[in-house]
């Protein structure tokens, strides 16, 4: 079976990752000043918003419900999209849902595909499939258009370009779209990535989309977006293929109501998405005459068996957690070594991975909470973090690493008062060779991964069960 989520299974460790990118000092202010930005939006218009916490609750029960009757109400959209003309199929993983999606565009005769608003095609290694049976794709959302020019990878995961300022936007495209000259404000930016992709709308006959939201009652497809390239690419080719994560359905159209007032107050600061893009099978009329959807499994499954991860797949990839989480705004997202960054990136990749790779990340964490009030579905990340880190522990404690067999020797020592009190006399004997002025700023080995970013008090020279011995007996005499 075979699962990508971005190239989580290459990347090193995020303890390792982090110290790299932790010195790139312009990196790491773009991104403070744009999830500070969002943030500041964020908190206004939610503060508008009198019944907030009733809509998170709304939408946290329906994804509950959702997940519980999930073959259900897959089956309905399967039913209600194939009765609007549409095509539905099922892959079990990256492969099968590549070869789907290959097949599909050499079907209709197709060299080149426009695509939008589907990081669900980054996790399985859309692009590089298609590149390799001669396809080229083309991103059409500006910030995935940014990073595909610049041979980049995603950061955010509704910005994900976030990493990057005007100026280096502005000197990728020159380069990339032969430019001799060109402005940074936005204006100049967008416009030149206008003319670059008005081209590709107008002659590409393919489009390959992501989903926001499956509706079971209709069949329909919803995408959200916030400049128009998304609509543009889901309604100009003759043929569409929609790729989604079998965890986007809801059961009716009426839930949409919940979503679209959560989606875009979290996810940047908007009170509604300027785009919401709603369709539902074919139309002779308008609009592309061949409607293919993919549902893709790819351990989404596995997660759900999973009692207490399975609220991970409440996610509507809004970026809140990230915005607002310590960790990401000092590290960004390529710490992470996935397409799915920050606090959500830390549970999610684990898992669809079955803990085979990207074991650091549940520990990329300081657990403050901070995205679990911000999480406009309630995922309880710090609880889900916990049980990974459970999972980790129980799955290496078979393997005869330092800090296993540490712990378990300190499992002896706390077990015991009297080992206790003997490894306290130790310690105090061979803790003074790495005492200076009162603290322990160095320690060798291993322990040294302590003393990098901390310094620590010694022992005392009396500790408290000698002070207590010493009181007792001056009370008897």
């Amino acid at each position: 079976m075979s699962i990508r989520v971005g190239d989580a299974a290459e990347a090193p460790p995020f303890q390792k990752a982090v110290l790299t990118l932790l010195g790139d000092t312009q990196l790491r202010q773009n991104v403070r000043h744009a999830t500070d930005v969002i943030t500041q939006k964020r908190a206004q218009v939610v503060a508008e918003q009198t019944d907030w916490q009733e809509l998170r609750s709304a939408a946290s029960a329906i994804k509950t419900h959702v997940l519980q009757y999930l073959d259900q109400y897959l089956s309905q959209f399967e039913a209600a999209c194939t009765a609007a003309g549409g095509h539905v199929y099922w892959a079990t993983d990256a492969d099968e849902a590549n070869r789907i999606i290959v097949d599909l565009v050499q079907q209709h005769g197709s060299r080149e595909v426009i695509k939008v608003k589907t990081m669900t095609s980054d996790e399985i290694g859309l692009n590089r499939a298609l590149e390799d049976s001669g396809i080229h794709p083309h991103e059409t959302d500006l910030a995935d258009m940014i990073i595909q020019l610049g041979n980049d990878k995603p950061s955010h995961i509704v910005v994900p370009a976030l990493h990057k300022n005007r100026q280096q936007v502005r000197e990728i495209f020159m380069q990339k779209m032969g430019l001799r000259e060109l402005g940074d404000n936005p204006e100049d930016l967008t416009a030149a990535a206008r003319q670059y992709l008005r081209e590709k709308f107008l002659n590409v006959k393919a489009g390959i989309s992501g989903a926001n939201f499956l509706i079971a009652e209709t069949g329909g497809v919803c995408v959200v977006e916030s400049e128009g390239n998304g609509r543009m690419c889901v309604t100009l080719p003759d043929t569409l293929i929609v790729l989604a994560g079998i965890e986007k359905v809801i059961p009716s159209f009426r839930d949409l109501e919940v979503f679209l007032q959560l989606l875009p107050r979290s996810a940047t600061g908007e009170r509604m998405n300027p785009y919401n893009t709603i369709w539902t099978g074919t139309q002779s009329s308008e609009g592309p005459q061949q409607l293919h959807v993919v549902l893709l499994d790819n351990g989404r499954t596995r997660v759900l068996a999973d009692r207490e991860g399975r609220q991970t797949l409440h996610c509507i990839r809004c970026g809140a957690c990230l915005n607002t989480c310590p960790v990401y705004r000092q590290t960004g997202g390529h710490a992470y070594g996935s397409i799915y960054a920050g606090p959500i990136g830390a549970i999610l990749t684990p898992q669809l991975f079955e803990m085979k790779h990207a074991q650091s990340l549940p520990y990329a964490s300081s657990l403050c909470g901070a995205c679990y009030e911000v999480c406009p579905v309630k995922i309880n990340i710090p609880e889900v973090l916990i049980h990974l880190r459970g999972r980790v522990v129980r799955e290496q404690r078979a393997s005869a690493s330092l800090e296993g067999i540490a712990m378990k020797v300190m499992s002896r020592i706390f077990s015991s008062r009297r080992r206790f009190e003997a490894a306290q006399r130790l310690g105090k004997l061979a803790q003074w060779p790495f005492v200076s002025n009162g603290w322990i700023t160095s320690l060798p080995g291993e322990l040294g991964n302590w003393t990098t970013a901390r310094d620590l008090r010694p022992m005392p020279k009396q500790s408290f069960r000698d002070w207590w011995r010493e009181r007792e007996k001056g009370k008897q005499s």
